[in-house]
Order: structure tokens, then sequence, then C-alpha cells
């Protein structure tokens, strides 16, 4: 179901919020099913147990590759473009991907994984990913992808909270000019965990610590296995994956995703907001760790018989044309990408867009945070020449498709704006109390009254949590997290966080991890962490510290802890040593103000009668990095 006039978009949104069960039922159609669904769906933002396709069964990967074998065998699922641009290209067609999918199934199997299962993969961008990643729900496994960039102390805590069997790994990756040898990371985090094997991919010739007893080579595992092996049977509720997310709390939050709720939302929302076709050569610049890698990178482009693309490099190697090459070496039709990308690009200077052919671009994405108006209109003019629509996507890890975007070529386009809900999203504003805001030229908190498919069911083993983060705060509504502004013409244009994550680069982090992550040092007797503006990465992080030990010595030992513990994507920029933090009288940390302070933003702090020591700020001020 493709929607084809902005008419056609109002109307099936109407449709969507006054009767549910109908629309999606129309949609879900389009899909095959072992078994149709009894009840298109139960449960509200009251009872927090919402359910879709109640009844249906189904396996993901005959959506996303059986059904495209029988039609199209030969039409390339996927493309990889590996770190090293001169490397030979490499591509599998839809039989191919179903062989390798089979074989490594099969391999899974040898090794005692069964349905229910939880197996993780930390892995680099390479199709060995996302063959595991669909192996995984080729046999009712659920599968744990942790972004490689992770340190082996955020490794071992996912897999330890997910309580995962099976590890899968490379030996080392490439990003660029580094090479990282994950399978070291890997042995420092399985000190302590459940995992009974450890499968490792070939990336590099590199020697590495091989355990005979626990680790497999991919290569053996999968060489004398068959390319046949039947699908897994699915409920519709059953678990497809579990994706760890920061939170405001040190502990990530396990977001666990359902089979049949989560293909038909992810699948409905790619198709109808790029409006792609057969056709369409697709590349989502995201890597398979985060949500984004999931949704739009495997499994909405495969269901949708597309060509998707998978990039190993990062964007300015071997020099900041390496996207645009990629695209005109590929003649990628849709690309989507985050707004740090484009404006670390657009930093290094127009002359690396001037000699290459994106005349085959047809629709230009962003994702991860909201776009800048200068990016926007350097991406508008310099990429897509001004003739591709540009949708600026906002959804999160728990929501698992997109909510609120333009539909390209279809929806008036608005710097900074995502626009309108698709449909099923029944967006409102709220105040503090939860009273909601209505009319246009309003701002408020964003929350969903409705659930929707694709939403995320629980935290992995912490249920109550789940309610706690996301429906206590406003009564018998799904809370965001993200301030909003709804303009004139009723678009949404997101404002950011309003609760202690930090967007970088698009990866959400939660203050509390990185603090924890300080308050190890011996050195350090408190720390509190904020998000500040920053020119490239639309946030960076800046550490408030007190400790005894001041200059840079004391800020190397910072990164570096925050390195190990979380990852180098959690490390600060600015890190400033401090006698004392803004308090209030009972002890809390009045974070508003060190927002302000690490903004430069010194004309509004607002009331600062309720601190314990108001001199507090001055001297925030005056040591501002």
């Amino acid at each position: 179901m493709q929607i084809k006039s902005f008419e056609e978009y109002q109307s099936w949104h109407k449709e969507s919020i006054e009767s549910p069960d109908t629309f999606w039922a129309k949609v879900a159609e389009n899909f095959e099913w072992e078994t149709k669904w009894k009840k298109v769906k139960s449960g509200d933002f009251n009872d927090i147990n919402f359910k879709w396709f109640e009844g249906a069964k189904l396996n993901i990967t005959v959506n996303a590759i059986d059904r495209h074998v029988k039609k199209s065998p030969h039409k390339k699922a996927v493309i990889f473009e590996p770190n090293q641009p001169t490397a030979s290209q490499e591509f599998l067609t839809y039989q191919q991907l179903s062989d390798e999918v089979c074989r490594f199934s099969n391999g899974l199997k040898s090794l005692g994984v069964q349905k229910g299962d939880v197996v993780c993969l930390y892995m680099g961008m390479t199709p060995e990913l996302l063959v595991a990643t669909l192996a995984c729900a080729r046999i009712g496994a659920i599968h744990s992808v942790v972004f490689g960039g992770f340190s082996a102390t955020a490794l071992s805590d996912r897999i330890n909270d997910a309580k995962a069997k099976i590890l899968i790994t490379h030996d080392s990756v490439f990003r660029g000019t580094k090479e990282i040898n994950l399978k070291d990371i890997c042995d420092e985090a399985l000190k302590t965990s459940s995992v009974e094997n450890t499968i490792v991919a070939r990336r590099s010739m590199k020697n590495v610590n091989f355990n005979v007893d626990n680790d497999i080579w991919w290569h053996d595992l999968v060489d004398k296995q068959l390319t046949t092996c039947a699908p897994e049977i699915m409920d519709a509720e059953d678990p497809l994956f579990i994706l760890y997310t920061s939170g405001s709390t040190g502990k990530p939050k396990g977001l666990m995703h359902s089979t049949a709720g989560y293909m038909v939302g992810t699948t409905f929302t790619f198709q109808n907001v790029f409006q792609t076709d057969e056709n369409s050569i697709y590349w989502c610049t995201a890597d398979i760790g985060w949500i984004t890698g999931h949704s739009y990178l495997v499994y909405a482009p495969l269901i949708s018989g597309v060509t998707t693309v998978m990039f190993e490099g990062v964007p300015t190697y071997p020099d900041a044309s390496r996207f645009w090459k990629v695209v005109e070496k590929h003649k990628i039709t849709h690309f989507y990408t985050a707004p740090t990308a484009i404006r670390a690009l657009e930093a290094c200077g127009i002359e690396y867009t001037k000699n290459v052919d994106l005349g085959s671009l047809k629709v230009l994405g962003t994702v991860g945070e909201p776009i800048n108006v200068e990016a926007w209109e350097w991406y508008n003019e310099n990429i897509g020449k001004k003739k591709c629509p540009i949708v600026d996507t906002w959804w999160q890890t728990e929501t698992g498709a997109m909510m609120i975007s333009s539909l390209a070529g279809i929806t008036k386009t608005k710097p900074c704006f995502a626009t309108l809900p698709l449909p099923g999203v029944d967006p409102v504003l709220v105040d503090a109390e939860g009273k909601e805001i209505e009319g246009n030229n309003v701002e408020g908190n964003l929350c969903m009254k409705n659930p929707w498919p694709s939403q995320a069911r629980t935290i992995y083993g912490d249920h109550d949590r789940f309610i706690a983060t996301y429906f206590s705060t406003y009564k018998g509504m799904y809370f965001t997290g993200d301030g909003c502004r709804r303009d004139e013409d009723g678009f949404y244009r997101i404002t950011g966080r309003v609760d202690d994550v930090i967007n970088v680069s698009g990866h959400r982090i939660g203050t509390a991890e990185i603090e924890n992550a300080i308050n190890e040092h011996e050195e350090v007797f408190e720390s509190a962490v904020v998000g500040y503006p920053h020119d490239i990465k639309g946030q960076g992080i800046y550490a408030f510290v007190i400790s005894d030990v001041s200059g840079e010595q004391i800020t190397e030992k910072i990164k570096k802890i925050v390195t190990e513990k979380i990852g180098s994507l959690a490390r600060p920029e600015k890190i400033q040593v401090v006698k004392n933090l803004p308090k209030t009288r009972s002890g809390k940390i009045m974070r508003r103000i060190l927002r302000k302070v690490a903004a430069n933003d010194y004309e509004n702090l607002g009331d600062t009668s309720t601190l314990l020591d108001p001199k507090v700020v001055e001297e925030l001020i005056e040591g501002k990095l």
C-alpha cells in the first residue's frame, strides 16, 4: 500500500486514527502469513499490554527473502561497499542471500540455538552481520546487536542483561585508517558471562587469541551446512530482537520488539516515506547496531524487495567525496543519513561534491536528530540539486519505525520540520501537568495517544521500568522524552530532549551512564554531565567534575575511563574541573544551570534562589572552557 497524493494521505491518516483495526488489516494483507490474525489490536496505554495481529503466525525472513527468491532470485538484494574503495565490489542476490542465511541458520542450530535463545552480535558492517541478523530471525532466536564501537564493559553489560547464549563477532574490522580488534574486546567482555560459544568471522588476516574449547570460526561452522533451512513459525507477538539504548539512569534499556507489528510498521513507513519501487537502489548509512540500521537497512528494504547498500567505512575516507562517489558508483536512488554526517561533509567544502554524478538520486533523507536550516539547504542544493525531496524523519528506538515525516514528493517540506504524523500515529503536545495543548503555533512535550504496530513491547526483563520510563509521566499516554513545536500549518518540529539524555551524532547517550563511568575514577569526587550545542554533532558532551586534581592529566584520565567503560562515542569533549556543583538545599544538582553555562547562555539562568550556594554559578562561569 503506497500513498500517491496528499489527499490520499489525509484520508488514510483519518481512517487509521478513527478505525485502526480496519486500516492496519488492509496494510497487513500485503505480507505473507502462515496463519492470519484473529484480532488486529488489543490493549492501550493504560494497561500497557498492547498487542498486534494476535493469533497470526509467520516468519519475517519469509517476507524478506523467500518471496523475492520465488519472483526475482537473481536480483541484487545487498550491495557491500567495503572500507577500501579500491576493493572489489561485492553483492548478494536474493538467492545468494537465502543460501547464506540458511547455511548460518543451520550452523546456529548445530550449536544448540533454539527458538527464544538470545544471540548477541558485536560486528563490523559487513554482509556477515546482516546474514547473522536474518539467520537469528529465521530460527526464532532473539538477536541483540551491539554497536561495534562500544567498550568491553558496555558489551559485557548487554550480554549479561540479555543472558545471551552465543556471541558473534569479527577478528578485527576496518574504519577508515583504523583497524579495530573486536575479538580482544570480546575476550575481555566474556570474562564473566553466560555465553557458551563465540563465532568469529574473518575480516583481517591478523592472528587473534583463539580458545579452541569455545571459539568457532564462521567458515568452519557454515562450510558444510545445507543451503535450505525451514523457517521457524513464530507467533505475532514473539520477540524478534532486543536493542539497547541509553536511559536517564545508568543502566542501558534493552528494548524488546515483537515480530509481526514491527514487520508491518517498518515496511509500511519505508515504502511511503521514501516512495520506493522495485527498481530502487537504497542506501542507509547507519550501522546495524542502531535501530535505523535494523529497520531501514535490513528489514524494511529487504521486505520491500529493493536493493539495500551496506557501507563499512567512514564518510571522510579516503577523502570527503567518499559518500558521493558511492552514490555515483552504485547509482543510488534513495539516500538516508544523519545531519551530523551532512554537517561534517559540508565543513569539508563543496569541492568534494563537484566531480561526481549524483543524477541517480531521487529522494534524500535525514535521521537521528533535527536537521538545522544551513545543513538542510546545503544538502538540498549540493546533493539533491534542488530536485530531490528531503524527508526529515522523527522516530526512536522505542517506536521501531518512523512516526513523523514528510512523504517524498507528496508532503510540502519545510527545513527543520519533520512535518506531519504518518498514518497510525496520533501525536499530542502537553504541558508539564499533562494537559493537552490544542491549536497551532504552540509548543510542549510530545506524547502519543494510542499504540502503533512497531512499538517496543517492553524493556527486556523489566516491564515495571518500561511502564515507569514511558507511561508514568503522563497517564494514558506514551511520553517520547522530546519537546516539540507545532507551527501555523500544523507541522511538527522536534526541539530536543527534555530528559537527561544527550543526542550525539544521532546517538542517544544517557548522562547517568557517563557520570557513573567518570565517578569510578579514584580522583573524582562527583560529576555532572550535560549536552551543549555542537556545530557538527548537534550536541557535544560537557562534564563538570569535582576533583582535587586539575589540568590536562585529569581530563585525559577521565576520557580514558569513559572510553573503557562505554566507548569513544561517550567521551566528553569538554571537561571542566570545579570546586562545587549547583545544588538545591535538598542536594539535587540543578542541571538546567549547567546546560546554560555549557551553552554560554548566561542571560537567562532562571531562578537560582533555591540553590544552597548561589555563588557556585559565578565560579562555573569564570572557569568555563
